[in-house]
């Protein structure tokens, strides 16, 4: 059961289509509100929609194939869901994944793809959906981003610094959309279960661990103080809490979902 009810709202969820954002969208269906949702893969999109249309069939739903880092395609997207849904009150930002490099290993144009990424992913959305958001009460943007943002990786060096400015860019929204009525926020998550560590656990070298031993080992190995990786629905719950109206007085601020992994104050 929801804690909230956002009966007669609409939701727009970026990366939809798998893992934390398609959890995003479950529990914005679950709420009641009309979704809209986007991602890159049509295959993998016209699989997440068939099932959510199974286990939501009365509910508003929109799912459109579309590349975050085109302009031209996320106003196409922003300008259906207005006209099938209508206007939003609610936009996550999660489109990204993360680059495993040191600085010695990062060319220009690596570093020119990983800032583009991180920063016109939600730049771009923002953008589109703005005029939507500032005609709504309650509205929100929420973004995900990495606790590498506030504890860098030096195997991450790029993904690091840009999950940095991805974080400072929420707290300038926050500021310069506070008179408009839009509240901006994010969360910050630490390891958690994804298509990329499935793919890892099944290159793994010890054939006999299952995932529940594997993803263990790994927890100890990176300290994490609850001993697993974090549920794509845990994150969700985060995102949902940030997007509506249950944190009214909450913005330019992180949600850690980390287990515990963060170090910083």
């Amino acid at each position: 059961m929801s804690l909230c009810d956002l009966s007669g709202r609409v939701a727009v969820v970026t990366g939809g289509s798998s893992g934390i954002g398609l959890a995003t969208v479950e529990l914005l269906l679950e709420a009641g509100a009309a979704v809209a949702f986007c991602g890159r893969d049509g295959e993998r999109l016209a699989q997440a929609e068939a099932g959510l249309r199974q286990r939501f069939p009365e509910a508003r739903l929109l799912a459109a194939t579309c590349d975050v880092l085109d302009a031209g395609q996320v106003r196409g997207f922003a300008a259906r869901c207005q006209a099938q849904l209508g206007a939003a009150s609610m936009l996550v930002c999660n489109a990204g994944q993360g680059r495993v490099s040191t600085f010695a290993q990062t060319s220009d144009e690596a570093w020119r793809e990983e800032l583009e990424l991180k920063f016109f992913s939600v730049i771009h959305p923002v953008r589109a959906f703005l005029e939507q958001l500032e005609g709504q009460p309650d509205a929100a943007i929420v973004c995900t981003n990495s606790l590498l943002a506030s504890q860098p990786e030096p195997h991450m060096v790029c993904t690091s610094a840009a999950r940095a400015g991805l974080k400072n860019l929420v707290r300038s929204l926050a500021c310069e959309f506070a008179p408009k009525g839009i509240r901006v926020n994010g969360i910050l998550i630490g390891l958690v279960e994804s298509g990329q560590w499935r793919r890892r656990f099944e290159a793994r070298e010890q054939r006999e661990q299952d995932w529940a031993q594997w993803t263990a080992q790994l927890a100890r190995q990176k300290q994490i103080p609850l001993g697993r990786l974090g549920l794509p629905r845990e994150a969700a719950n985060a995102l949902l809490f940030l997007v509506s109206p249950l944190s009214a007085y909450t913005t330019g601020s992180h949600i850690d979902v980390s287990g515990g992994l963060s170090r910083h104050a």
